[in-house]
């Protein structure tokens, strides 16, 4: 893989991340799905407060790359589900706030993709789907974050049915945040992410892991889990200087 299809670029105090494979709609092959992981977990290691995941060329991801697993064996096949939940997987992990900036079409695992970030905007002109099921090889691992994200019965018609939906309907089903016009998607979403990376970023970090970590739980032991992060997190500076500044009613200075 060009070193150039995954590109990384800062933006003041946010990092982007862009796939950069429009002549494969940026299909995510295994050498790309292995670099976009670097490239979360490079930026990860910056002081940078928020990852924009972002495409280039007329769609957001058409998902896996088909060239990649058109008569692969079952090792093979394995291999790149495995690499695709590794990357997953980093994007909950990083301490950063994760927003997918969504155009055209995000399918298949490249819905996946758009499921898996903490935070997404999309374009109205945006189209999401896992078309698995109105062919052969139905969106197992694609449906493991777009069910816990918009819910049983609507992540069974998406599954079944193969079809899309637009923006709104996203949007009205929770797989995104905000759904703008085309022309204000980069504006949307940087102002979302300035919105959502407020605060100290040693707090935010632990908070989105928390996040992850309790959600998927039953509701009592959620609880159990949360009580102990947040006692525990109560102690860190970031908390006592957050409640002294509020307090004493003045802007509180995060320690470095």
């Amino acid at each position: 893989m060009s070193v150039d299809e995954v590109l990384i670029e800062t933006d003041g105090p946010f990092g982007i991340i862009t796939m950069n494979r429009p002549e494969r709609r940026n299909a995510l092959s295994l050498s790309h799905m292995r670099a976009l992981t670097a490239a979360f977990r490079r930026v990860a290691e910056t002081d940078a407060r928020g990852i924009v995941l972002a495409g280039n060329g007329p769609v957001f991801s058409a998902g896996h790359d088909f060239a990649d697993l058109a008569g692969a064996d079952l090792a093979g096949t394995r291999e790149l589900l495995l690499a695709c939940r590794e990357l997953m997987d980093t994007i909950h992990a990083v301490p950063q706030v994760v927003i997918a900036q969504v155009h055209g079409m995000a399918t298949a695992a490249g819905c996946q993709l758009v499921a898996a970030s903490d935070l997404a905007v999309a374009a109205r002109t945006a189209r999401f789907a896992a078309p698995g099921g109105k062919g052969g090889w139905f969106c197992h691992t694609p449906m493991v974050p777009i069910a816990r994200t918009i819910g049983r019965k609507r992540a069974m018609e998406m599954a079944l049915t193969g079809d899309a939906i637009d923006a709104s309907t996203a949007l009205d089903w929770g797989l995104i945040n905000r759904a703008v016009p085309d022309e204000e998607l980069e504006k949307a979403t940087r102002e979302l992410l300035e919105r959502a990376t407020q605060g100290s970023p040693r707090s935010k970090a632990l908070g989105k892991q928390a996040m992850y970590a309790q959600l998927d739980r039953p509701e009592a032991d959620a609880y159990t889990y949360a009580i102990e992060v947040m006692a525990a997190a109560s102690q860190t500076p970031e908390a006592q200087e957050g409640m002294r500044a509020f307090l004493d009613k003045r802007t509180p200075e995060w320690p470095a």
